[in-house]
């Protein structure tokens, strides 16, 4: 399923082929690197360089097998992730990226892939948190903050739609000029509730539910807005739909010790919550590819260097 393609092979070029293709090398300044640097999925080196087409890793070798078995054991995911990254616009209007993004998010949902992590999960119940949203209001602050502190902020339907009414506030009152979005306890947000996956089977309404009444498109509103002032303090786990929403806000400050990733295809899915957008927008779809395939993390070093993040505090 990937095709490997080396930067320093003296070879035409050519169009990349069906799947996934990672290019490897250290030399970045001929027309055939450049043609691979901006066609392929990503390019791993082991050199360091600044160019966001291109992760440094320790070991070129290990890194490709790690990642080439993360996409033999969920090939279907994998692919589409590959599909949907290179469909959406980061320049464009984030409605019709999330669009694309739960369309194939959805095909997944009603696949083999989650259907096995499924089974292999069992039976859950999903813990009742009162309060999972805390709303403050300051002046012309308003300040979000997640309080699932036990579950490490894991982001469940009631605490969507607490966060859905704060942000519709923030939307209708022109007097708050700033909007904060922290997390109460350990982490700022582990990602979705993996308790509660599963539960929805009807894949169409959910669709309909993640692009109609999307966090996502209420950050990327109140960003528009505001700007910087629109914004994220993270700490802790930062993971999946936290990682999404917080990449959509105008600034992103993380604490020191900051973990972020995206672990989604381990599910058989990728992002669900408009990561494939805002991640995009922001370390461009090469590094945003490497986060989903190879499910790594990245430290708040890393981030800032990437640009995932804005500030590490101090």
């Amino acid at each position: 399923m990937i095709e490997t393609v080396d930067l320093e092979a003296a070879v035409p070029d050519a169009a990349p082929g069906a799947g996934i293709t990672i290019a490897t090398g250290a030399r970045f300044d001929t027309a055939h690197a450049e043609h691979w640097l901006q066609h392929a999925t990503f390019t791993l080196t082991e050199s360091a360089t600044t160019d966001r087409r291109v992760i440094t890793v320790a070991s070129v070798p290990e890194a490709l097998a790690e990642i080439a078995e993360r996409c033999a054991r969920w090939p279907q995911a994998a692919a589409i992730c590959d599909d949907v990254l290179r469909a959406v616009d980061p320049g464009a209007p984030a409605w019709s990226g999330v669009v694309t993004e739960s369309l194939a998010y959805s095909v997944l949902q009603a696949g083999p892939e989650f259907a096995d992590w499924l089974a292999a999960r069992g039976p859950t119940t999903v813990p009742k948190i009162a309060d999972p949203l805390l709303l403050d209001r300051d002046g012309d602050t308003l300040r979000l903050r997640f309080n699932r502190p036990q579950r490490h902020n894991a982001f469940d339907n009631a605490t969507r739609a607490v966060l859905l009414d704060g942000l519709a506030v923030a939307a209708a009152d022109p007097a708050i000029d700033e909007v904060v979005l922290s997390g109460v306890g350990p982490s700022f947000c582990s990602g979705g509730d993996l308790a509660e996956f599963g539960g929805f089977t009807d894949v169409p309404s959910a669709h309909v539910a993640r692009t109609r009444h999307s966090p996502a498109l209420a950050l990327d509103a109140l960003t528009a807005r505001l700007g910087a002032r629109c914004r994220a303090e993270i700490h802790g786990q930062v993971l999946g739909s936290g990682l999404e929403m917080a990449a959509f806000c105008g600034w992103v400050r993380a604490h020191p010790a900051t973990v972020l990733g995206l672990p989604e295809l381990s599910l058989g899915l990728i992002p669900g919550a408009g990561g494939t957008v805002s991640v995009t927008r922001r370390i461009g779809r090469w590094r945003t590819a490497y986060l989903i395939l190879s499910g790594r993390t990245v430290d708040a070093a890393t981030a800032l260097r990437w640009g995932l993040v804005d500030e590490i505090a101090s």
